[in-house]
């Protein structure tokens, strides 16, 4: 059931029309099995694993089940979902897929992982980040149901939402139900921001087009994959027959970031131990692509500590603190790789998590003898613009270096987000 927020009386005739378009949306729409929702509580959040749970596992019961999942992926008491599910009463749970950095997270970044038996269950592992990206019939013989439950950190190039895809793509072509079990988007879903992915540049650390911070829960993004035309590659017959379980959380909201949920936080990655971590990967992830920024990988602070070189901190400060960038402050911080400059963010709403980077990029072709945009290789701008998404700010920095036009690209960009934002709302669960 949709919600609306409460408008008021002068904006009632716009809200029976959008209720009634919504209406029409939705009924349009193919249900692909059930999108199970709760009654709204204040306290606590009941991630999509707890209501479940809550439900006696009804919709599982009795069926051969596979986990795709990783150490984030636990109830809000902190027992894995693994482990819920062995040992749930009537849940088979026969099969395990990892995806990158494999079930426990001690896989490193972009390194293969193999199939293995797991030996804290005796259950075969499959890895999805491997010799395999997709599921193979053989992978999926043994089972009825596939259940998804990762924990995305609300930014495009997290390769958890392509896994998921895949994942759904091969259930779809194999005639296996899937179950999603939803979670927070840690960023909100309120906060959507920086470049759309072109589809020439779609990847697996870019296989859904929305903005690089796209405001959506991962359930949010297979019910987009399920419901929209040409997001999965599968046949129209196999997407429409196809059957997605998408279990709600109850008493999440969308203004919610981590922190408001009071839930602990749950390393997703080794990169990402906190949400401290989940906050900078947006903001510095893609300016320290090319050049000389480092954003602290292996300080106390990842992805939140700059540092430019052996340029002097105070220079960097100053240069980074004439760009007059909204909602964020610059302090100087040691750390065991020395001294850096901590973002911190002072105004949340003003802030906006991708422009950081594009300031760091037309800095770096300021700093750099030369620029690097101009003169880098083809293999290492198509993998930015995979990351990014977007030939044409590519195209305007290795033309324009540093007098490139950051401002005019986030204004483009943020329009492009809000519309991104209305249009999105056909897949949202929660108000």
């Amino acid at each position: 059931m949709w919600r609306f927020p409460h408008h008021t009386p002068s904006a009632l005739r716009r809200l029976i029309h959008l209720a009634l378009a919504f209406a029409g949306i939705l009924a349009a729409a193919p249900t692909h099995g059930q999108y199970i929702q709760r009654s709204n509580t204040t306290t606590p959040i009941l991630l999509g694993i707890d209501v479940l749970e809550s439900e006696n596992f009804q919709l599982i019961r009795g069926k051969r089940v596979g986990l795709l999942t990783h150490p984030a992926g636990v109830n809000r008491h902190g027992v894995s979902t693994i482990q819920v599910l062995r040992s749930a009463r009537g849940v088979q749970l026969v099969a395990l897929f990892g995806p990158e950095h494999g079930i426990y997270g001690d896989e490193k970044a972009d390194v293969p992982v193999l199939d293995k038996v797991d030996q804290r269950t005796g259950l075969p592992v499959y890895s999805l980040y491997g010799k395999y990206r997709k599921p193979t019939p053989e992978m999926l013989q043994t089972i009825d149901t596939l259940i998804i439950d990762l924990q995305d950190v609300g930014t495009r190039s997290y390769t958890f939402v392509s896994c998921m895809k895949l994942a759904i793509e091969a259930c779809f072509e194999n005639g296996k139900e899937v179950v999603v079990l939803d979670r927070p988007n840690p960023l909100g879903g309120l906060k959507v921001d920086g470049p759309p992915l072109e589809t020439k540049w779609m990847s697996y650390v870019g296989s859904f087009q929305v903005p690089y911070v796209h405001g959506l829960t991962i359930g949010e993004l297979a019910r987009m994959a399920v419901s929209k035309p040409g997001v999965l590659d599968v046949s129209e017959q196999q997407r429409l027959q196809g059957v997605l379980h998408v279990v709600q959380m109850d008493g999440w909201k969308r203004y919610m970031s981590w922190p408001q949920t009071g839930l602990r936080w749950v390393p997703t990655s080794p990169f990402i131990p906190d949400f401290e971590a989940a906050v900078g990967y947006p903001m510095t992830g893609l300016g320290a692509q090319i050049g000389g920024f480092k954003h602290g990988i292996g300080s106390e602070y990842p992805f939140r500590c700059l540092r430019y070189g052996d340029m002097d901190i105070d220079k960097l400060k100053a240069e980074l603190e004439a760009k007059n960038i909204p909602g964020i402050d610059f302090v100087k911080r040691k750390t065991n790789q020395g001294t850096g400059l901590y973002i911190k963010v002072t105004d949340w709403n003003s802030w906006r998590p991708t422009e950081l980077s594009f300031h760091m990029m037309q800095l770096t072709a300021k700093f750099e003898n030369g620029n690097p945009f101009a003169t880098a290789p083809e293999s290492t701008a198509n993998l930015f613009n995979k990351h990014v998404g977007s030939s044409s700010w590519w195209d305007h920095l290795a033309t324009k270096g540093e007098w490139a036009n950051v401002e005019g690209y986030v204004m483009l960009w943020q329009r492009q987000a809000k519309q991104f934002q209305i249009d999105s709302r056909r897949y949202w669960f929660y108000d």
